[in-house]
């Protein structure tokens, strides 16, 4: 299972051939992200709209399948901050679905923010990153980096409470925008997610094909809009070589 937004959607089919390569199959990926996601709020970008990761099917389909032995990845946090929630409230959503997680007997891994990586960013950087993703948004820079620390702590209070592993990312992951893991360095982050959740090695490094790309990437999550429209898609999404991919 895993929870995240844009990082999660960049990196599925490299999750995808990263958990078959050390478990094999058969195997279950459950996921609630897309770019833009949030934990305890609906998330728009452009003209799409997903419901909250906690409002979301996913935990209508973990009580159906009733998975054995859950690994979970909770990651992409903090889209709420620029939404104008504040700190706590974000901390409870992620606590919320940590332990949703944690009462279905997953074993926890948490993704720290990317602090270092955001203290490098500069007034005029953060001013045109604002002004591209989240034009909205009211926060300043100092803003923004003291949230950052203080909701960082709070994941760390989450992952110690949840009997989690709590991974810290390192500033060289990111790039210019301080938000998206580098392609190049997915791959690392997730490795050690897979080490925190104790599966095999693998026998090498794990790579996805360009129909797995394609098939993963047009893919879409149970429920959104489209402006303002309701769409629906089956699940899971993808159902090939062992591998069943469900999307939330």
């Amino acid at each position: 299972m895993v929870l995240g937004a844009s990082n999660v959607s960049r990196g599925l089919a490299r999750l995808a051939a990263t958990v078959r390569a050390r478990v094999g199959s058969p195997v279950d990926l459950f996921t609630a992200a897309g770019h833009g996601r949030a934990y305890g709020v609906s998330s728009r970008v452009g003209l799409r709209r997903l419901p909250s990761i906690l409002a979301s099917g996913l935990w209508r389909a973990l009580d159906r399948e009733q998975i054995e032995h859950p690994s979970a990845l909770l990651t992409d946090v903090g889209n709420e901050l620029l939404y104008g929630l504040g700190v706590a409230a974000v901390a409870r959503g992620v606590r919320e679905a940590a332990l949703r997680l944690a009462d279905r007997g997953a074993s926890i891994v948490i993704t720290g923010l990317p602090l270092a990586s955001i203290a490098r960013v500069g007034a005029v950087r953060y001013r045109l990153l604002r002004t591209f993703y989240v034009p909205g948004c009211l926060l300043s820079l100092r803003d923004i980096n003291d949230a950052s620390r203080w909701l960082d702590d709070e994941l760390r209070v989450i992952t110690a409470d949840t009997g989690g592993t709590f991974l810290e990312q390192p500033a060289d992951w990111y790039g210019l925008d301080a938000l998206h893991v580098k392609r190049s360095r997915l791959d690392d982050l997730l490795s050690r997610v897979a080490d925190a959740w104790q599966l095999p090695p693998a026998g090498g490094r794990p790579r996805a094909s360009l129909a797995e790309w394609a098939a993963l990437g047009s893919r879409a999550a149970e429920v959104r809009s489209l402006a303002r429209r309701p769409r629906l898609t089956r699940q899971p999404v993808a159902d090939r070589r062992g591998l069943r991919v469900w999307m939330y």
